[in-house]
Formats: structure tokens, C-alpha cells, sequence
């Protein structure tokens, strides 16, 4: 296993698939118009004749938020980060959240489209321990058309090590990016593993 930084988001390509040139949201709305598959395909992608281009001045893809909840979690709290706040972001590196050795958890990221059309969506996270990688995340958040309205995605779900062994801080590189290779958010955080919340 290789810790080299390059290797930390590794996407797993398909061979031979070359991206094709990006299109508007008006080429995919008029694209082969009496082909009902297709149609289907355009209106779960939000895509119809009400469609517009959206909000160009921002990009494709925006991510809002990374959450972090727990059964464990007194009723109602959960953790949240603001991935546009880069003061947030930044106080993230130095001081870990805390959670709970062998307690379930669930990550879920918050997301816009603001236009075009955004395919094979995935958030990538590598924990590390030191040097070593411990875990990686590779989950699917799709592909979507234009919409303002917030999406939110699960992306993890698991259950933090328990034990001694266990117990201290752990560094994490997130990332979202697209089948295309377009990286649309990329942070660092911590959290550390204890005996409480």
C-alpha cells in the first residue's frame, strides 16, 4: 500500500472510457427529443422544458456541508461543518471533533447544482493515523441537473474502532469530484476517537 499524496484519491476508472465535450443544459433538453428512455433519463435529471441554465457565475457543483450524526447523539444533535466557511475549515485542522469509540455514525454531505449538468458525482475521503492510511470512503452522490434547492446525500455509514488501541486523532482529506475528473471541494479535518462524545 503507497502513502504518497497522489495516490490518496485514486479514482477507479472504467478502461477505455474517454469523457465526452461537456454540453448545456439546452443541448441536453433538445437532445433527441422523441426518445422516450432518454426523456426519462432528462426528467429524473431535473431537465425539461421549464429547465434554465441555471447560475453560471458559480460553480457547476457547490458543497454546503459535511454532517455527522450518531442514535448516540443526544436527540437531535448532530455535527456539522460549513465547507464554505473557510475560517470553519481552518480551525478544523487544528482542534478534532470528537466522537465516541464503537458508536454507529453517518456522514452526509449538503450540495448544490448551480447549471450544467453534473455526472458521476462521488465524495472520496482517506483517514489517516500518522503516516498510515487507515480507511478510505469512495461513495457515489449522482448525477443531477440544475436545481437551487439543497440536495443531501448519505455518504458513510459505519461504526467507529473501539479500544485503546483505537482512541486518539485521525486526520482526514476530503474531496468531491465528478467522472470527468472536475474537483469541486477538497478540505482537511480531524477528529479524534474517546471515551465520550
Amino acid at each position: 500500500m503507497s502513502t504518497e499524496e497522489g495516490d490518496d484519491f485514486d479514482v477507479n476508472a472504467t478502461p477505455g472510457y474517454k469523457p465526452s465535450a461537456p454540453k448545456t443544459v439546452d443541448e441536453y433538453k433538445n437532445l433527441d427529443a422523441n426518445d422516450e428512455s432518454l426523456a426519462r433519463w432528462k426528467a429524473s435529471l431535473g431537465i425539461g422544458a421549464d429547465a434554465g441554465p441555471g447560475d453560471t457565475s458559480k460553480p457547476k457543483l457547490t458543497i454546503l456541508s459535511l454532517e455527522l450524526t450518531s442514535p448516540s447523539l443526544p436527540a437531535g444533535q448532530k455535527i456539522s461543518v460549513d465547507v464554505t466557511n473557510p475560517a470553519q475549515l481552518a480551525q478544523l485542522k487544528s482542534k478534532p471533533i470528537q466522537v465516541k469509540e464503537g458508536e454507529e455514525y453517518s456522514v452526509h454531505i449538503t450540495f448544490t447544482v448551480n447549471h450544467s449538468i453534473v455526472t458521476g458525482a462521488r465524495y472520496q475521503q482517506v483517514v489517516k493515523r500518522g503516516p498510515l492510511r487507515v480507511a478510505k470512503v469512495d461513495a457515489m452522490l449522482g448525477s443531477y441537473g440544475v436545481q437551487p434547492a439543497p440536495r443531501q446525500v448519505a455518504v458513510v455509514n459505519d461504526e467507529f474502532p473501539k479500544g485503546m488501541m483505537a482512541r486518539g486523532e485521525y486526520n482526514v482529506k476530503s474531496r468531491v469530484q465528478d467522472l470527468d475528473g472536475e474537483i469541486y471541494a477538497e478540505w482537511e479535518w480531524l477528529f479524534k476517537i474517546g471515551k465520550e462524545w
